[in-house]
């Protein structure tokens, strides 16, 4: 048995600690009142403006269904409103409101503190260095995704 780890091993365990990862600064900004999905949503109207929910969806690459329910919840907590256009009476604009843009900030700051601690840990020059790899690691899924598409199979 070979101590060198395969590409599947490191694929794994790279996908094992995402998940852990993305649950601690979820969990921590939760526990500051906005989870990152939560705040996914306020940070595209936080940069893009007032949206109609379908713009939204598609800025996060989500079902509109989903990004309705995501919606209907942050209004109840007033983070956001919806109104309904004049030019299209079946749309809803959505906007941040001001208690929607503190809770980001907050939520924001949590998940932000918690990625420095956890990320901080690698020291200046590792830190560079997963920077260079994860370069690497794009590029390479938008390879495999082009070569994946369709269009090259037509």
């Amino acid at each position: 048995m070979s101590s060198r780890p395969t590409p599947t091993d490191v694929g794994l365990r790279y996908l094992s600690v995402g998940h852990h990862v993305r649950a601690m600064v979820d969990g921590r900004m939760t526990a500051g009142g906005l989870s990152l999905a939560r705040s996914k949503v306020l940070q595209v109207l936080a940069q893009r403006g007032p949206l109609q929910q379908s713009a939204i969806a598609e800025q996060l690459g989500q079902a509109p269904r989903s990004v309705t329910q995501s919606v209907e919840a942050l209004e109840r907590d007033g983070l956001v409103e919806r109104t309904t256009p004049p030019e299209d009476r079946r749309a809803k604009l959505v906007t941040l409101t001001p208690k929607g843009a503190k809770a980001l900030t907050a939520g924001m700051t949590a998940g932000e503190h918690t990625l420095g601690k956890i990320f901080g840990a690698l020291g200046q020059e590792r830190l560079a260095n997963l920077d260079k790899l994860l370069g690497t690691l794009e590029a390479a899924i938008a390879t495999t995704a082009a070569a994946d598409s369709p269009e090259r199979s037509a």
